[in-house]
């Protein structure tokens, strides 16, 4: 049996796999939250179609091929087949789209969560076991059942809380802890189906076709770096919940004044007042009354002490 190394570089490899597992599980949620708010449907969808190139390509099929370069076997060059890579890669947008569009499309109800969290932890965990199955060596290799199963479980449970998050989470900092633990699922789905795997060399000295992992990171680098701007960009093109929570308090309150010019006029000039009263002029009973007796009376003893005082 040939000895597998999965840190062959140390714990740069997972420590940028966890990264890019965090990046694409935290703009995936932000995706998701700006099309929960979203009122029209065609723009929920494309929110939704970003959310799940963002996390099922960066948080789950580059953190895949990131931890995969610190992967090797001893006495056996290591290929990837790259059609079946690439399908790989589809496969864990496509099918962590399903269970965002079951969950982010239509009024929010448990049962969708409970659907599409399992549909999409099983085909998260068929992507990984799909990229192994990339992977050509001098040699054959199969799986410890128990840690296979394992693997399948962690992936249905952390697909199906990914999905809860993406319905109950406000807030960036709530987002930021749910990205975290996004990031620490998947890592550990991947790692557990990694020590599922055991390998038999054969020594047969035949050329291993494939490519060498090294030969993805360009790509990675690149697929990164145009999600992050993409993402970043749409979503600061779509209004937040509290920045359209504002926005729709200052449309209230202009509306609010509208209708109170419309029906009561201006406050200030020579217009009606909010009462109904007219600002200025006779009053609608006539003209103003005389003054009464009693100040007629003060007024002429004022006049008085006025005279005397001269």
């Amino acid at each position: 049996m040939g000895q597998l190394h999965h840190f062959t570089y140390g714990a740069i490899t997972p420590i940028f796999a966890f990264a890019m597992s965090f990046l694409g599980s935290l703009l995936g949620l932000v995706s998701t939250a700006r099309a929960r708010i979203a009122t029209d449907k065609r723009r929920r969808a494309w929110l939704l179609v970003l959310a799940a190139w963002s996390i099922g390509g960066t948080g789950i099929w580059v953190m895949h091929f990131m931890a995969m370069v610190g992967f090797s076997v001893q006495d056996s060059p290591l290929r990837f087949d790259v059609p079946i890579t690439v399908a790989s890669f589809f496969i864990a947008v496509v099918t962590v789209g399903i269970g965002l569009f079951i969950v982010g499309m239509g009024e929010r109800r448990l049962w969708k969560v409970l659907v599409g969290g399992p549909i999409t932890g099983v085909s998260v965990a068929f992507m990984h076991y799909t990229g192994m199955a990339a992977m050509n060596v001098d040699g054959t290799f199969d799986y410890k059942p128990s840690l296979f199963i394992a693997s399948y479980a962690i992936a249905i449970v952390a697909a199906t809380v990914a999905l809860w998050f993406t319905v109950v989470v406000r807030g960036m900092l709530a987002t930021t802890a749910a990205a975290t633990l996004m990031g620490v699922a998947v890592c550990a789905m991947h790692y557990t189906g990694m020590y599922a795997m055991q390998f038999h060399l054969e020594h047969s000295g035949a050329n291993v076709p494939g490519v060498d992992v090294n030969w993805f990171l360009a790509p990675i680098v690149l697929f990164v770096l145009v999600v992050v701007i993409a993402l970043a960009s749409a979503v600061m093109a779509v209004p937040s919940e509290r920045e359209q929570a504002e926005a729709e308090a200052v449309r209230d309150k202009i509306a609010q004044g509208r209708a109170l010019r419309e029906n009561n006029g201006p406050v200030f000039g020579g217009g009606p007042m909010s009462d109904g009263l007219p600002a200025s002029g006779p009053s609608p009973a006539g003209p103003l009354p005389s003054r009464s007796k009693a100040a007629q009376a003060f007024g002429g003893r004022a006049d008085a002490r006025r005279d005397r005082g001269r």
